[in-house]
């Protein structure tokens, strides 16, 4: 190794974020005198928001610490579960899902995880929201993470919807509240008695049903039974994922 230069190395859960012609553990870069560390990491392309522990000759520094000459840096993902700030009264974190993600907020909301989701809010609105509602800014824009202005965001790993939730549900170990939310507009379900929503329903549902919810917020109808197998299956393999979470903690 150069004497002359700061020699990094990435966690392997932060290479994905690298340019495929420089993807490597080790990196090499030239101390400059001015930059920090943070900026050094991002010029990786690694976001600050998925990086957990840096770490110089055996003592954690912060993103502010200056690289100097001949250090050997460790830079770590964020450990997981991550722990998330909670505002005072709030029990669990909530969520802000980019204008590429419904899919996934529909899961979440189906699961009871407090997840908004707009698919007409650009970035810097998508920050401003964030930062208000003190939601973690899901999202696979790179960028989009980079913005200093934004409090917490998650990169959110996965093709599918399937092991985007499992990677949600394996990072932030939410607790699930299954069938609590309204899937369209992720407000909360209250119990409503069957006399008072009778004229809104079909006759074939009145007859099979006796136990439904209303969204407190745009007043959709649900009832237990319901649900398909694939929502089922969602719901048992997220409920499972997630007691295997908390055995091994």
């Amino acid at each position: 190794m150069s004497e002359s230069d700061v020699h990094l190395h990435v966690a392997p859960e932060l290479l994905l974020f690298l340019p495929a012609r420089r993807r490597s553990e080790w990196q090499r870069v030239a101390p400059d005198g001015t930059s920090t560390l943070g900026h050094v990491v991002e010029s990786l392309g690694v976001p600050l928001p998925e990086v957990g522990p840096l770490v110089v000759e055996g003592v954690e520094v912060g993103p502010s610490y200056q690289p100097a000459a001949g250090d050997v840096i460790h830079v770590h993902a964020v450990p997981r579960p991550q722990r998330v700030p909670l505002e005072p009264g709030q029990h669990a974190p909530r969520f802000l899902l980019d204008v590429h993600l419904g899919t996934l907020a529909r899961r979440l909301r189906l699961l009871g995880v407090d997840a908004t989701y707009y698919n007409d809010m650009d970035d810097p609105a998508l920050v401003v929201e964030a930062n208000r509602e003190r939601r973690v800014l899901l999202t696979q824009d790179h960028g989009l993470l980079c913005r200093r202005a934004l409090w917490l965001g998650a990169y959110v790993r996965g093709n599918k919807a399937h092991d985007q939730l499992h990677d949600l549900l394996e990072r932030f170990a939410p607790p699930l509240r299954p069938w609590t939310r309204c899937t369209a507009c992720n407000g909360e379900l209250i119990p409503v008695e069957k006399h008072e929503i009778d004229r809104l329903l079909e006759a074939g549902t009145r007859r099979s049903y006796d136990v439904y919810g209303r969204c407190s917020k745009c007043g959709q109808i649900y009832w237990r039974g319901a649900h398909s197998e694939h929502l089922e299956e969602i719901v048992r393999s997220a409920v499972h994922l997630a007691g295997l979470g908390q055995g091994s903690g």
